[in-house]
């Protein structure tokens, strides 16, 4: 067993007799599992890892599923998922999603080498356990990371949901029609409850004590406004709330969910509503808590929308106490005086601000910033300068912008030295999904199509727009100097000198590897589903590799100790 640690966000292995390492990453409702051999190469028999995981009071071993498996006599895939004991995984890491991961207390993991002879039979070799805490709060009272799973496009949402109406009768067509829509898929609560993740319930549990707390003052910036769920919270709020909602574009016209939304709190905040867009987009999405009992800020990507909650790949991120709330109270202030960049730009909300959370890090900024107090030269320059082993970004946007982060990334992407993972919305010239062999990928729309080869099934899409929008950079996870840019912010000249917009930086192990995890995750989902598409063009079945037979063929583990890339692939994390 390995020796714990509670505090540990990574934890080793330590049986010396296995014959390889493992080591388990903690993230947020999830985490990285990850193995490398300890000595040369593995032998050609062996076929992948068995992974199962122990709930923290638990007396028994659960097997991770895998889709993937041997084909049978026939040449058939499974037409179920397998466990892994027997589907191994033929990666050297894993992200999991623990069922319970909330739970307190330790989850024990148990990787298993599987191997397999001439006749096709199983065999096992000498495991690693470990164990580790998945408490649901990064950081408990002080700072929270969550996500919303951004899982619409997914076997397991078709294996859950699709049977019984999917997402027809979970989800609104139109954005400007959310207001109004009640969902009648019969497992509604349960869905959107999987769908929304911790973001979705941190985010109207937030809420939920602020309207508890009758000393609390609310005061909220949003971009896209359509979620009954968040708009009848604030409605209960009344007086206590102070909000700006845009009024750019598509949220303009008197049918806009937004402009139907201001009407409402119009009348229960006694007239507490301004719109605006500053010099282009007023494209935060904060809400801060100011009372006695409740000190809390939101900021990241969630926009408080169907879309935002429970289609797309986000990420919000809560801080609490006078100290961390102080920096948003003030920059709401200073949207609610100024609309554009000639007033807001000079004041100090567009400098960096202090958090002031104790053994953290943390500084927060907000668009729209003057030509001297800019940031996304500053932010492109360090991803230049001073990245030392990794980047691993997830952005939004990318194909729409130019400027000094797009440029930086493009050159950072061409160079061996840095390990780079990342991923946009759309396809990006250069750089859209880069794949373990070091090749680029265009990931949509081309691999979310429908017509998906054995076995596995169509998946929705969640209508149009963009499906993975966070706007996150990690650099040098691995490193004491390892940090994360986040926020609303597109990195982009417009998201720097036009829109408001919330950009923090903040400087933690603990919180750049559980943006690294989410940054692999997305990456593996999609990249799953590019290697689906390669196998669909090529007419051959998805399945796991057995032992070379013959001269001519190699083991599945071959790449991970030819290819650069994915040799630092299975290096780096274990």
């Amino acid at each position: 067993m390995a020796k714990i640690n509670p505090a540990d966000f990574q934890v080793l292995g330590t049986n010396t007799k296995s014959l390889f390492s493992l080591k388990l990453h903690r993230g947020d409702g999830m985490l990285l599992i990850a193995m490398n051999w300890k000595k040369g190469k593995p032998s050609n028999d062996f076929v992948g890892f068995a992974i199962e995981y122990k709930e923290p009071g638990g007396d028994k071993f659960y097997a991770l599923k895998n889709r993937v498996s041997f084909l049978d006599e026939k040449g058939k895939p499974s037409k179920i998922s397998r466990p892994t004991t027997l589907a191994p995984i033929q990666k050297f890491r894993w992200v999991h999603f623990p069922r319970n991961a909330e739970l307190k207390g330790l989850f024990t993991y148990r990787v298993t080498p599987v191997f397999m002879n001439t006749m096709d039979e199983l065999s096992y070799g000498e495991p690693q356990t470990a164990s580790i805490t998945l408490q649901r709060e990064t950081y408990p009272n002080q700072l929270n990371v969550t996500f919303t799973r951004g899982f619409v496009s997914s076997q397991a949402f078709v294996d859950k949901y699709e049977k019984a109406g999917g997402i027809s009768k979970l989800l609104p067509k139109k954005g400007k029609l959310g207001l109004d829509f009640t969902p009648t898929h019969p497992k509604a609560d349960e869905a959107l409850t999987w769908m929304g993740f911790e973001g979705r319930s941190a985010i109207l549990e937030l809420l939920d004590l602020a309207i508890a707390d009758k000393t609390a003052k609310v005061k909220v910036v949003a971009y896209d406004l359509n979620q009954p769920e968040i708009v009848t919270r604030l409605e209960k709020l009344k007086t206590r709330l102070s909000i700006i909602i845009d009024d750019s574009g598509e949220h303009a016209p008197k049918d806009a969910a937004e402009t139907l939304a201001a009407a409402r709190l119009l009348a229960s905040t006694n007239g507490k509503v301004k719109r605006h867009h500053m010099s282009q987009l007023q494209h935060n999405k904060t809400i801060v808590v100011d009372g006695t009992k409740v000190k809390a800020a939101v900021c990241g990507s969630t926009n408080f929308t169907w879309r935002g909650l429970y289609v797309q790949s986000n990420n919000a991120v809560i801080v609490r106490g006078a100290k961390a709330i102080k920096p948003f109270l003030e920059a709401f202030d200073n949207y609610w005086k100024f609309d554009g960049v000639k007033n807001f730009g000079p004041t100090t909300s567009a400098g960096w601000n202090d958090l002031g959370l104790t053994g953290i890090n943390a500084k927060v900024t907000f668009s729209p910033h003057s030509a001297n107090n800019a940031m996304l030269d500053v932010i492109a320059k360090d991803l230049l300068d001073n990245s030392k082993s990794s980047i691993f970004y997830s952005l939004a946007f990318l194909s729409q912008t130019t400027g000094s982060i797009r440029n930086n990334i493009t050159k950072l992407t061409k160079k061996n030295a840095i390990f780079i993972y990342g991923i946009t919305d759309k396809e990006t010239g250069g750089f859209d999904l880069l794949k373990p062999d070091g090749n680029v990928a265009p990931v949509f729309p081309s691999v979310l199509k429908k017509n998906l080869p054995e076995p596995f099934k169509s998946e929705p899409t969640g209508g149009g727009g963009t499906r993975m929008h966070h706007k996150f950079v990690v650099i040098d996870f691995d490193k004491p100097t390892a940090r994360v840019y986040l926020g609303s912010y597109n990195f982009s000249p417009t998201a720097d000198t036009k829109n408001g917009e919330n950009l923090l930086l903040i400087q933690d192990r603990k919180i750049a590897v559980s943006y690294m995890i989410e940054a692999i995750r997305i990456f593996d989902h999609y990249h799953f589903r590019v290697a689906q598409n390669e196998a669909k063009k090529a007419k051959k079945v998805l399945s796991l590799v057995k032992p070379p037979r013959k001269s001519t063929e190699k083991p599945w583990w071959s790449e991970y100790y030819t290819n650069k890339r994915k040799i630092k692939d299975r290096e780096v994390f274990a």
